[in-house]
């Protein structure tokens, strides 16, 4: 997909949904974290936040009690709406939401001790200009093998044709490069069970996995075909494949 057709998608799944799947039902084997209950462990009650990529910020209100105060950014203006709208019913005083492109952050003015960014890309050098030193940037990014069965069977999907372990390999360098402390990187690759053909389909017509998934509904004979060959006891099988990154400024 190329960036409009991923503006589209997150502006139309931010609308319908914001970037909450629980209503996906799927089991996972393997999973070595929780993202964001890992940064909750560096959050300290003084410290200011900035969630990039935050979807309709529905993992970062749960550290709103640990921290000073939030800045949530997403540039799909469909998801901010729904992050303002989920930050309302939450009753946070300490959370604001901004549209903005991760590469523009630097509008924000505002210096920050600890930066999230999950499956979102970043710009190491724009991260600079809004970090303290010594402050922490946290990154959970979906590695190239990520749901690797579902797009060998379609012959297609994000990152399909890239080596496994590029875009690790190429933010570790970016960070070293530009002077960050401790860079360290950290992989899992778990099974994933999904319980029902419809989870899975749900999953793959609000992401990118596969890119425009749905759109040719023969494209749905294709994932029954798939889901009878993948089928276990457990539920149908593929698999999440991710990597994290720590760095201190």
């Amino acid at each position: 997909m190329n960036n409009q057709d991923l503006k589209r998608l997150y502006n139309h799944v931010g609308k319908e949904i914001g970037w909450d799947f629980t209503r996906v039902h799927a089991v996972s084997s393997g999973v070595k974290w929780d993202f964001y209950k890992l940064v909750r462990d560096f959050c300290s009650p003084g410290d200011m936040l900035l969630d990039l990529g935050t979807g309709g910020a529905e993992q970062v209100l749960t550290l709103a009690g640990a921290v000073a105060r939030i800045d949530a950014v997403d540039n799909a203006p469909e998801m901010v709406r729904t992050a303002e709208r989920n930050i309302r019913h939450s009753k946070n005083r300490n959370v604001f939401s901004h549209c903005l492109d991760n590469k523009d952050i630097g509008e924000l003015n505002r210096y920050y001790d600890l930066v999230t960014c999950r499956h979102a890309p970043f710009h190491v050098q724009e991260l600079k200009m809004v970090m303290k030193e010594g402050a922490v940037f946290m990154t959970q990014q979906v590695s190239e093998g990520d749901k690797q069965n579902l797009k060998e069977w379609f012959n297609r999907g994000q990152a399909f044709t890239i080596v496994d372990g590029t875009l690790q390999d190429r933010y570790v360098k970016e960070l070293q490069t530009a002077g960050y402390k401790h860079v360290q990187a950290y992989n899992y690759d778990a099974i994933e069970y999904y319980q029902t053909e419809n989870d899975l389909a749900f999953l793959l017509e609000h992401t990118p996995i596969l890119g425009a998934f749905g759109k040719d509904k023969r494209e749905y004979e294709q994932l029954h075909a798939f889901c009878e060959q993948y089928q276990t006891d457990q539920g149908i099988k593929t698999n999440s494949k991710r990597f994290m990154i720590v760095a201190i400024r």
